[in-house]
């Protein structure tokens, strides 16, 4: 798979978003790596230690009334994003075409308050 995305990098913008995804209220899971080189069934780590060549980083943000939202990046510029609103609407949403750590902290920035609503 090609590396467009730094995964630590992209690890240290969840980090950078988690305080303040927790003062409104927000739950965070442990962020989670996959190993490229791992055998199959590739299990997820949250040690990163554990993981010499990573191919995903994913994160799991949940909030009142069973709301969720579920993200995986990929090093190949897309990430598996679901969600679930707590109410009636769920699903994927669409993630292609992320060329950076950066561009990845912009799309969260979009997708945490389309699930949960503004964080004031």
């Amino acid at each position: 798979m090609e590396r467009v995305i730094d995964l630590d990098q992209a690890a240290a913008v969840i980090a950078e978003r988690a305080e303040r995804w927790l003062a409104a209220g927000l739950k965070v899971g442990q962020v989670t790596w996959r190993d490229e080189t791992a055998r199959w069934p590739r299990q997820l780590e949250t040690d990163r230690a554990l993981v010499r060549d990573p191919d995903s980083v994913g994160v799991l943000i949940s909030g009142p009334g069973d709301a969720g939202l579920s993200v995986v990046l990929f090093r190949g510029g897309w990430a598996d994003v679901d969600y679930f609103d707590g109410l009636d609407n769920g699903g994927s949403i669409p993630a292609f075409g992320i060329k950076s750590a950066a561009a990845f902290g912009t799309q969260l920035d979009q997708w945490v308050p389309r699930v949960f609503g503004s964080l004031g």
